[in-house]
């Protein structure tokens, strides 16, 4: 399915950073070791070398690809899984709230949860990552034909009951978890992890602004990451409280990507006719990139859905991200519901 492209968006940038949508804060949140060569210098560099497409890590072979809808109220925390994810988009779903979607394929945790249900702008995400295996835990009626025609495997909860599981000590429907293992056997083509625009290194040398803390603010979440020195990662928090994984510890990241977008009304809506939000990923945009214990003003731009998105510092140049975990965080610059 190829989905219509999506309206360009802008924001008027600042020194760094302040658009309504997303506040920067500074409120308390509660060296490369040398390589050998191995190459004459006239051979092109291996991809291997270049680090992997979606963290910039190394590895010994490119896997599937896996994204898996996840539950992002206190009814469904902790989660489990999203320490191993790859990369992480946090988007606007009903009433305001948000929801996850993790991409894995560097590394598979055994179970991952939990598992909730799919939305629109979930299908325009999905394309850059060619086929993946998508899991989900159902999708309003009216949405089936989007899906089904969408470029993706369907491996949720109707077509693969058999990679479910209730988890003991939760309610439903905060209770539905998957063994990621049965999900990927049921989807054996799935696409491997490949470029999708983003570039990982050094940090550019200029424009990044000290930053204790950032905050971004939904109709009804909030997010606080907050950088910590001894760990070289940005701290999660949501809605004041910790956000925890249930395999433990902090969840935390060390690149956070504040992606402006807009958010409108989407032709779908739930049962108390609360409407879905669309979230436009194609054009270009502002962003604020968080690494090191900075924050930089940055550029995206996204061509099509079938390719990712490159983000550019202000001058132009490549936006490096650090190595490791990418947290995308799908903002706009005036929170509203549709």
């Amino acid at each position: 399915m190829r989905l219509s492209r999506l309206i360009t968006v802008t924001l008027a940038g600042a020194s760094v950073l302040l658009p309504v949508a997303a506040c920067s804060s500074d409120e308390p949140a509660p060296g490369k070791a040398p390589q050998a060569a191995t190459a004459a210098p006239s051979e092109e560099p291996t991809e291997e070398a270049k680090g992997h497409p979606f963290t910039g890590k190394p590895y010994d072979a490119l896997k599937p690809v896996l994204a898996v809808k996840i539950e992002n109220t206190a009814a469904g925390k902790p989660q489990l899984g999203l320490k191993s994810a790859d990369l992480v988009y946090i988007e606007q779903v009903e009433a305001g709230l948000t929801r996850l979607m993790a991409i894995f394929s560097s590394k598979l945790p055994a179970k991952v949860g939990p598992v909730r249900s799919a939305r629109i702008s979930d299908l325009h995400i999905t394309p850059q990552f060619g086929k993946p295996a998508f899991a989900y835990s159902g999708v309003q009626t009216k949405m089936l034909p989007f899906v089904a025609k969408a470029s993706l495997f369907d491996v949720g909860d109707t077509r693969n009951p058999g990679a479910f599981f209730r988890q003991p000590g939760r309610f439903a429907p905060y209770n539905l978890f998957a063994n990621t293992k049965d999900l990927l056997s049921k989807a054996p083509k799935a696409s491997k992890a490949k470029d999708i625009g983003l570039t990982f290194g050094d940090a550019p040398a200029e424009g990044g602004v000290d930053k204790k803390s950032y905050t971004v603010k939904w109709p009804a979440a909030r997010f606080t990451f907050a950088w910590s020195e001894e760990k070289q990662q940005w701290l999660i928090w949501q809605d004041g409280k910790k956000d925890m994984a249930a395999e433990g510890g902090q969840l935390s990241a060390p690149t956070i990507v504040v992606q402006y977008t807009k958010t409108e009304r989407s032709e779908f809506h739930d049962k108390n006719q609360s409407y879905t939000p669309l979230v436009h990923t194609t054009g270009k945009g502002k962003a604020v990139v968080l690494r090191d214990g900075k924050a930089y003003n940055a550029n995206w731009e996204r061509e099509s859905e079938d390719v990712g998105t490159t983000f550019t510092t202000e001058s132009g140049e490549p936006m490096n991200f650090a190595p490791g975990q990418v947290w995308i965080a799908l903002a706009s610059r005036k929170p509203v519901i549709p």
